[in-house]
């Protein structure tokens, strides 16, 4: 059976949705990536407009961000003061990506925007991720150890205004963290993504951060990257569509949760290469949804808005009428559902320990 989502207008299937999300949440946290590169690309496929895609994503990505990073604000493993050095360049990467957003959805080339860039960027991922994949699986039959060198110095690293971060044990230039947040705000806005894909290499080989700082650090910054993101979109365009995100914020924390206690008793690296090769067909499966099924696609967005249930109606009612109230209302959704989140994994945690240590 399928549901109206009243701000995206197009139907949809909102248990399949749900194992869909929990689906992407798995891999997100089996293999430490972004659901963002999946789960917007699989949103276009179930014919949500490339347009709103990004931004319910975005505020999806919010949800799951806070509950990863209040999860991690409790283990005390997260660098505040590189965290928000990063967000400053992530703010104005993010207003300069709303600014190209707008340019190109007033000229009506967005959608096909959107579409080229994941095409390109999963080619790419995708094709490393394979090679590395596929050379670690080689290296490990031979037994082949090489000793990699974690921090290499690059024109980056002579940029003035140093600063000492104590927590990462790093003396770094302020404008390292900000080009770099620049850099993930950008595609953040225009992508709906996190930008770990960026922010993690970034933190390890640019900034050269301790290993253990940089999962939390990097939601950290995602969290606001992804909250101005969900702002600028639902008060700009209104393309907030809350049930949708209220589904795919469900599944994909519950699936992160799922992936992380996965991959903390499975080596997931043999994995890489198959993530690497799901990519790569998400990539070709987008280029051909653009050129050859974009008809298809229009066709299902104008399928008409037949009769709202009371809560489509309110939705749709909210976002029109206060659509301040409505994009902050997106806002709270995210918080409460990834903290409450986080709040009961660790209870739940606690009650293991607590019946382990009895039982021994």
């Amino acid at each position: 059976m399928e549901f109206f989502l009243p701000i995206a207008e197009v139907y949809v299937s909102l248990p399949f949705l749900f194992i869909l999300s929990l689906f992407v949440g798995i891999l997100s946290g089996l293999f430490g990536v972004g659901g963002g590169f999946l789960m917007t690309p699989f949103l276009i496929f179930l014919g949500v407009p490339p347009a709103y895609a990004v931004p319910n994503e975005a505020n999806n990505i919010l949800g799951t961000s806070i509950s990863g990073s209040t999860t991690h604000y409790l283990k005390g493993t997260l660098d505040y003061k590189m965290g928000l050095m990063i967000v400053i360049g992530g703010t104005v990467g993010t207003i300069l990506g709303i600014i190209t957003f707008s340019y190109f959805k007033d000229i009506g080339k967005i959608n096909i925007v959107i579409s080229l860039s994941y095409m390109y960027i999963l080619a790419i991922i995708g094709t490393m991720m394979l090679v590395q994949g596929v050379s670690e699986i080689d290296r490990a039959r031979k037994k082949i150890v090489i000793k990699k060198k974690l921090h290499s110095h690059y024109w980056i690293h002579g940029l003035p205004f140093r600063m000492r971060f104590k927590k990462s044990r790093v003396y770094e230039s302020a404008f390292t963290p900000i080009i770099i947040g620049l850099i993930v705000g950008f595609i953040a806005a225009i992508m709906g993504v996190g930008g770990a894909f960026i922010l993690v290499p970034a933190m390890i080989y640019i900034i050269g951060m301790p290993t253990k700082l940089i999962p939390g650090t990097s939601l950290f910054v995602t969290i606001f990257v992804s909250a101005i993101v969900t702002i600028l979109h639902a008060f700009n365009y209104g393309s907030i569509d809350l049930i949708l995100v209220a589904v795919l914020i469900c599944g994909s924390i519950l699936g992160v949760q799922i992936g992380q206690k996965i991959g903390e008793r499975v080596d997931s690296s043999e994995f890489k290469t198959i993530l690497a090769v799901l990519l790569l067909l998400v990539g070709i499966a987008i280029a051909y949804d653009s050129f050859f099924a974009e008809e298809v696609i229009k066709e299902v967005s104008n399928n008409g808005t037949s009769k709202l249930g009371p809560v489509s109606q309110f939705v749709r009612d909210l976002s029109k009428n206060v659509p301040v109230l409505y994009g902050m209302a997106s806002i709270v959704l995210a918080l409460v559902l990834g903290v409450g989140a986080a709040i009961i994994r660790k209870q739940f945690s606690n009650l293991r320990k607590k019946y382990f240590a009895k039982a021994q």
